[in-house]
């Protein structure tokens, strides 16, 4: 009979039978170690919480007060004989890799990963491990990152632009991560930078954490559009098209996210400019990154999973894909707080329902789409994609 492996994939989770905890569980669970504070990897329910120290204040804002231990990177905590440590991972502020060790064996759980240091966040570091568990979110070839200064450089420009031309300059990225990258990339010589109350409310949260952020301005009822007019303006995905933003006419309104990369993305959000800033790991990123941690077998959890294991299969890994509910951030475009409800100013009205997201995750994860389908175009590319194996 088989050994049963360290790491597993059950209904709530990547689960350790020999240290009794789960990594990044979707359903409430005793013991929960959290590779970041993203919603669809930071669950609000589990008993314990165990993270990095750069997570600790989003997470209080985010779940309430919550059983919360957390550690920096290169430290290790002993649950029943399992060692686990942390590791940069270069997603966002506080994002870690978990290293998981017993007996001699490691696995390594990558939760999301960049490998281009961002200059915010601590870059990504290989972890040496028998058995990597990773992301594929643009794991196809299409999927290729300029260098970070290029788009940095034209989102200035284009904001200098608006000023001269007389329109607001409205710039969308999700609030945690996204919004501090956009943020500290900017030429704040050009004019002041002007946040949602969601926006903020992170970025203060990061601050009592010790983060040092560029100097931002709450937008609020009372905030002189005419000055504003001259900033630059950060909102989340989920203010789009809403009475929020019109009223800031007329303005330019742009959209950072990897999706940009394809044609389509930026039409089907509407946006005036795509720019194309991914807090992911490109195709030859994820090759990379899967190289340098020397490890045989590899779990895919989220995104082109299909393509991607045949890629690795191909290659000599021993590759599987596993079903988990990961994919929120970058990878849905939803950016809403998993407990509470906010207003534009980021002020909390009411408490958000218990509701299962899955099938918008399953939605807004599938393939960017080059050109828009009609809907028969539509059913014979999924037919398509199905026979090849989940490929477009």
């Amino acid at each position: 009979m088989p050994a049963k492996p360290l790491l597993e994939f059950n209904d709530c989770g990547i689960y350790c039978a020999a240290g009794d905890f789960y990594i990044d569980p979707w359903r409430p669970v005793k013991s929960a170690v959290i590779t970041h504070a993203h919603s669809d990897h930071a669950k609000w329910g589990h008993d314990n919480y165990l993270a990095h120290s750069l997570s600790r204040e989003v997470l209080l804002y985010r779940l309430g007060e919550i059983s919360l231990e957390t550690m920096d990177y290169g430290k290790t905590v002993v649950k029943n004989g399992v060692t686990i440590s942390f590791f940069p991972a270069g997603h966002i502020l506080g994002s870690a890799q978990v290293r998981v060790e017993y007996k001699g064996e490691v696995w390594v759980v990558s939760g999301d990963y960049k490998l281009e240091d961002d200059q915010v966040c601590q870059p990504f570091e290989p972890v040496k491990c028998h058995s990597f568990i990773s992301e594929c979110t643009f794991g196809l070839p299409v999927y290729s990152w300029r260098p970070q200064q290029e788009i940095f450089d034209s989102m200035n420009n284009w904001w200098r632009q608006n000023i001269e031309e007389g329109r607001t300059t409205v710039l969308v990225g999700y609030s945690l991560g996204k919004a501090q990258r956009i943020l500290q990339g900017l030429d704040l010589s050009i004019g002041r930078v002007y946040t949602h109350g969601v926006i903020e409310n992170t970025n203060e949260a990061l601050r009592r954490n010790g983060v040092q952020l560029s100097e931002t301005t709450r937008v609020t009822p009372d905030t002189n559009k005419d000055e504003m007019r001259r900033g630059l303006i950060l909102c989340p995905p989920s203010s789009v098209g809403t009475p929020w933003m019109r009223k800031f006419y007329p303005y330019s309104f742009g959209y950072c996210s990897g999706w940009m990369a394809l044609r389509g993305a930026k039409r089907r959000r509407a946006a005036d400019r795509g720019f194309v800033l991914s807090d992911h790991a490109d195709w030859n990123g994820l090759i990379s990154a899967i190289q340098a941690t020397g490890c045989e077998t590899v779990y895919l959890t989220h995104g082109y999973t299909a393509p991607f294991s045949r890629y690795l299969s191909e290659t000599g890994y021993d590759a599987h894909e596993a079903h988990t509910i990961y994919g929120g951030d970058e990878a849905s475009e939803l950016d809403q707080d998993p407990v509470k409800l906010v207003n534009e100013e980021g002020e909390v009205i009411g408490a958000e329902e218990n509701i299962d997201s899955m099938e918008a995750l399953a939605v807004d994860s599938a393939t960017p789409l080059k050109q828009p389908l009609t809907d028969s175009e539509k059913s014979a590319a999924l037919k398509k994609a199905k026979k090849a194996g989940g490929a477009l």
